[in-house]
């Protein structure tokens, strides 16, 4: 892994717990899923390529599938529940 994409994982990982603990607070339209531009707005360290990554369907956004997997795989940090 490149130390530039270890940088952004950690700073999702230890900077980003409104995401993950509330993610309608995340979610400004709230369609149930986090575009790209609402991730960033919450972190803005998060490129297009961390972005891509978590999203393993590549329609754009972040399901509630996809951001449970992006925290088993330590991109997120957990939700309390």
């Amino acid at each position: 892994m490149k130390p530039q994409n270890l940088a952004v994982i950690s700073a999702i990982a230890l900077g980003l717990p409104a995401l993950a603990l509330a993610q309608s607070s995340a979610d400004a339209n709230g369609d149930g899923v986090l575009t790209i531009e609402e991730v960033q707005a919450v972190v803005p360290e998060v490129d297009t390529d961390t972005f891509s990554a978590m999203d393993a369907n590549g329609d754009g956004a972040l399901d509630a599938d996809e951001i449970a997997v992006a925290q088993e795989a330590g991109l997120l940090p957990p939700s309390n529940g």
